[in-house]
């Protein structure tokens, strides 16, 4: 990954913090709230090669740190979407076949954004963070998976425009 294409993801990810922070965070989504940070995350490191697929969620995941509402300490969201930008680094090929068909890749984003949740869960209750009752948390990360599954089809082709205007001409 080029470093002004380091730049322009990072510019991207600031934006869409804001985005999420001053308008999506605010609306009172019935059950749980949605992540649209998360979901377009999740997309971009699914579309990226080797990698950029790991710089991308180390990207999105420094940004989504300087979260104020977040109550981990600084780094846990790096921490685990890089993880997760690993995990679609090294099973590749299988991730390739998900992506073809946009039905399979709204089911894979809505996974992804789902383990990504629960992996934050985990690490938090391993790092001493009080999340609240297990019960609660599962049912946030099942109503943001019935959102993120509703409102992936609307953004999904954007995300595909965006990371080929992003790449260089020797990317491509």
């Amino acid at each position: 990954m080029s470093a002004l294409r380091v730049g322009i993801f990072l510019a991207f990810f600031f934006g869409l913090f804001a985005i999420q922070e001053s308008a999506i965070s605010l609306i009172h989504f019935p059950i749980a709230g949605f992540s649209l940070y998360l979901a377009i995350a999740i997309a971009l490191m699914a579309h990226e090669d080797g990698n950029a697929a790991i710089i991308t969620g180390f990207l999105a995941g420094f940004v989504l740190d300087l979260s104020p509402t977040s109550n981990g300490p600084f780094g846990q969201w790096a921490l685990i979407l890089t993880l997760v930008g690993y995990f679609f680094t090294a099973n590749r090929e299988s991730i390739a076949d998900l992506t073809t068909s946009p039905i399979t890749f709204v089911i894979f984003v809505t996974l992804g954004v789902s383990a990504a949740l629960l992996t934050y869960i985990i690490f938090g209750t391993l790092l001493g963070e009080h999340n609240g009752s297990l019960k609660r948390d599962f049912f946030i990360i099942f109503a943001n998976a019935i959102w993120t599954m509703l409102f992936t089809p609307i953004f999904l082709p954007a995300v595909g425009k965006f990371r080929q205007l992003a790449l260089s001409s020797k990317e491509r």
